[in-house]
């Protein structure tokens, strides 16, 4: 049986958020964050079928396609900035830090859709009723974990923050599989809660100095069938983006 999240409306997002580190919104407050319902999001998904595979798994494995990109975001404002690799120090992840990872970026036609900025902005501005307003340096991963191995690692490096200010993680969807539970814990203490997403465009939020999080493997429901969990992760972060000499 799957635990489903405590659910947080729009109106308490930043409360709840700075009370406890993390929060959840459903698809109608994404929606009512939005000024759109979530139906106005409804060709979203087919972005996820065209994902390329993930050449740096270190494990080996050929589970998880994605795509990337980097935006600037001030107040209201979107820009997306020149492509660029995706970098983390080791100390943030140990299995893959220390390298530029080089990914395709995210197709043109889904960064133009008005909702993409409208997204970026709302959870900036959940980023700036946390530590303050000010620009945020926005990485964008589209992510695909499948059953292609007969088990998917959503995050293979395990419990982890990813030295920013503020993650988002929604499910855009879950097809044909078990597991993919989400975990999240205090950094600094040993409280913790567990939960499935599963509603599509249902988000976490997560205050990544004050939590850890992971998601469990998943494996298919039928393995001669197949599954995948298709995911957006969102980072935002002051001063600028992770780089081995920005770090």
């Amino acid at each position: 049986m799957m635990l489903a999240p405590a659910l947080t409306p729009l109106s308490g997002l930043d409360a709840t958020l700075a009370a406890q580190g993390f929060a959840v919104l459903n698809a109608q407050g994404l929606g009512e964050m939005l000024s759109a319902p979530p139906e106005a999001l409804a060709d979203w998904p087919a972005y996820w079928d065209r994902l390329p595979a993930d050449g740096y798994l270190r494990d080996g494995g050929r589970y998880r396609r994605r795509r990337h990109s980097c935006f600037i975001v001030e107040g209201e404002v979107v820009t997306q900035v020149p492509h660029r690799p995706h970098w983390q120090p080791v100390s943030y992840n140990a299995l893959h830090g220390g390298i530029e990872r080089h990914f395709e970026p995210i197709e043109p036609s889904l960064v133009a859709d008005p909702l993409w900025s409208r997204w970026l902005a709302g959870m900036a501005a959940r980023a700036s009723a946390l530590r303050g307003p000010r620009t945020w340096y926005v990485e964008a991963h589209p992510f695909r974990i499948d059953t292609t191995d007969g088990i998917g690692r959503p995050t293979p490096e395990g419990a982890h923050r990813d030295g920013v200010d503020l993650v988002t993680v929604t499910l855009i969807s879950r097809v044909g599989i078990k597991g993919g539970e989400t975990r999240v814990f205090e950094a600094q203490g040993t409280a913790g809660q567990r939960f499935t997403l599963s509603e599509p465009f249902s988000t976490l939020l997560l205050d990544d100095e004050r939590v850890i999080h992971e998601s469990t493997p998943i494996q298919p429901l039928d393995p001669a069938v197949g599954g995948h969990r298709d995911t957006l992760v969102l980072t935002f972060r002051a001063g600028g983006f992770q780089g081995p000499d920005n770090s």
